[in-house]
This record gives C-alpha cells, structure tokens and sequence, in this order.
C-alpha cells in the first residue's frame, strides 16, 4: 500500500486552482499527509538584456512574491481547513521549482493543474504538467480544469 505523507500541491492562483487543492485535501484526508501548498512566481531574469534596470526587476519580483505570500496565506487557510497544511512563494521556472521542491521537501505526491492546451497552444506555451510528470520522483496527479 502506498504510504503517502506528505503532498506537494501546486498552484498559479488561477480560478482553477480551489479544485485542483480540493484533489489534495482529500488525498491529505484519506492519508494523514502534511499538504505544502507552493505557488512559483516568475523570475524575468530573461527580461535583464532589454535595457530594463536590474533594480527594477527585482524590486517587480519583490512586490509579486510579497502579494503572492499575502494571497497565499489566505488561500491555504480557506482551501485546507482542519488539515496540517502550509504554503510557499517560490520564484523561478514552475517546472524546475517543483520539482526542486518535490525532492527536497521528499514529498510522496504532487497535485497540480494542468491547462489541457492542444496544438499550437500547447508547442508555445509548453507544459509544466508534462515537465513535472516526466522529471517527478514520485507520483503526480494531474487535475484538468472543468
């Protein structure tokens, strides 16, 4: 029987993101696991060479995490009452930051969303979910929107 105590659960704060933390509750639920909720935000690390002040850009980051930490806070207290659950900001490329999170955390599950892009949208925008299963050390449970 798999012994699943702890669980990654990734979000982009997207309207989407209540269901795919409904998916780990329950699994945290049904298990005991510990849930940390991670949501990674963008570095635009890439955007340095277009004659934008590095100053500028961190101090961008900087809001974005720190609205992002506020956001978070209340959205584990509303998404993962009752349960042992925590959230992080991370900021980075979301594929690399949870899978990065997902070994050193040794979680035992990751829950994610994934966009179900197809086609065009799918060669341009890429898929962390795709990234995320391939490169994963333990289970992922996709959840695709509604």
């Amino acid at each position: 029987m798999a012994d699943i105590k702890k669980i990654l659960c990734a979000i982009d704060f997207s309207e989407y993101s209540p269901h795919v933390a409904d998916y780990a509750k329950t699994m945290a639920e049904c298990t005991g696991a510990t849930v940390i909720c991670v949501y990674v935000a963008p570095s635009l690390s890439q955007y340095v060479g277009f004659h934008v002040p590095p100053s500028s850009i961190e101090s961008f980051v900087g809001e974005i995490v720190s609205g992002a930490d506020t956001t978070m806070n209340a959205f584990v207290a509303e998404n993962f009452k009752d349960l042992n659950a925590s959230g992080v900001v991370v900021t980075g490329y979301p594929a690399e930051e949870v899978l990065d999170m997902a070994t050193n955390e040794k979680a035992d599950l990751i829950v994610m969303g994934t966009h179900g892009r197809r086609g065009i949208d799918r060669i341009l925008f890429g898929s962390v979910a795709e990234k995320v299963v391939k490169g994963a050390h333990c289970p992922v449970l996709t959840v695709r929107p509604k």
